[in-house]
């Protein structure tokens, strides 16, 4: 489990990258959205729909723990983390949607995270001291829209300290995998090697399946190539760091340790495979983009 230290850490990184999420956005960036919104509506819902859908059936079909199924229905219903917008910029996506996609959602996480839980949890049987307090949760996304929306108003106030504090939040967003790895996984690699092949299966597969699903509803309901490839890095990408703070903030001692497992797990694979998932994405819209300039030079 993580300590009391890097409880504190986290919770402080964690309100760096809301910072720099809020950063990213203006209230001029909502109305357009609201003109126009269906893309973010699209990913909304694969990012609620979805996701929280397939984490009950893979832990349903792989027969995990209460504590492990809590763990991956927590990494299922979170909101788009920010790392998903570094992604989808080296992607050549839509990087305007994956922004408003993150932002948007991590408002809505304030409401249909609880719900989402509380649902699939009593599907799962998940009950007693595995389950997540839905006011625990709707209380830690509530005080992290905060600087949220510290962070849009510094946007408009300042564009060029918004832009400084966009960047170091959505780098922040790497730092923090990068500490849950390298402060969690040291004292724990005999659990990991202990680990059976199922849970690890779940970790990487929520995400990529996710990305998936993610790509053909968005492709099934009218949006474009590049869009689609946005939304679905989006729905896969999970804020997993987050997860780990509720987790940490819910539950302690061997408990905590457990349901702890999967959160810190998917923060690591997720990079992995969205890496991989970028660089085809990436050389997909440069086909595409090659295939239209040939096509305006053959007429």
């Amino acid at each position: 489990m993580l300590t009391e230290l890097e409880t504190t850490l986290l919770g402080v990184m964690m309100m760096v990258i809301m910072l720099g999420m809020g950063a990213s956005m203006t209230p001029r960036d909502i109305l357009l959205a609201l003109r126009k919104p269906k893309g973010v509506v699209v990913g909304l819902l694969s990012q609620f729909g979805v996701m929280p859908c397939l984490g009950f059936l893979l832990a349903l079909a792989l027969g995990l723990s209460p504590a492990l199924t809590v763990g991956l229905l927590l990494i299922a219903c979170m909101p788009g983390g920010t790392t998903s917008n570094i992604f989808a910029y080296f992607s050549k996506g839509v990087l305007a949607l994956s922004i408003m996609m993150t932002t948007v959602s991590t408002v809505v996480a304030v409401v249909m995270v609880p719900v989402l839980l509380s649902f699939y949890g009593g599907l799962a049987g998940v009950a007693g001291g595995y389950a997540v307090p839905a006011g625990n949760v709707a209380q830690i996304l509530g005080v992290l829209l905060v600087p949220t929306m510290l962070g849009m108003v510094l946007r408009k106030l300042n564009p060029n300290m918004g832009a400084t504090v966009e960047l170091i939040g959505s780098l922040m967003g790497v730092v923090v995998i990068v500490f849950l790895v390298a402060s969690w996984v040291p004292r724990n690699y005999l659990l990991l090697l202990e680990t059976g092949g199922a849970v690890y299966l779940a970790t990487i597969g929520i995400g990529l399946v996710g990305m998936v699903f993610g790509y053909w509803l968005a492709r099934g309901l009218g949006q474009d190539k590049n869009r689609a490839r946005t939304i679905s890095l989006e729905t896969g990408i999970q804020n997993g760091p987050l997860a780990v703070l509720v987790v940490t903030l819910t539950y302690s001692g061997a408990l905590q340790q457990e349901v702890l497992l999967i959160p810190v797990l998917y923060s690591l694979f997720i990079v992995l495979s969205s890496t991989l998932v970028t660089l085809w994405y990436r050389r997909m819209a440069s086909r595409e983009a090659l295939a239209r300039d040939s096509a305006k030079l053959g007429r």
